[in-house]
């Protein structure tokens, strides 16, 4: 995003992250129900270890938004 206010920026990036975690746990939740049309090129306990990260990256974005007074509520 090429915004030149910060808190807008920031606002995106948590966004998307959020929403591609979100993405990424509903494929998984397909992939265990085995209800996938695709089957995936890497083992299952990388995308574990993936959402693991998203999770407290986005943790992390939380903590500076109330530090740094950025609205991230829906």
């Amino acid at each position: 995003m090429l915004d030149s206010d910060y808190r807008n920026r920031f606002r995106a990036e948590y966004y998307h992250v959020k929403l591609r975690l979100s993405n990424l746990k509903a494929v998984l939740k397909l992939w265990d129900e085995n209800k996938l049309d695709f089957t995936p090129d890497c083992p299952r306990s990388i995308y574990t270890i993936q959402v693991r990260a998203m999770e407290e990256y986005l943790a992390v974005l939380e903590a500076r938004a109330k530090i740094e007074n950025v609205n991230i509520e829906d």
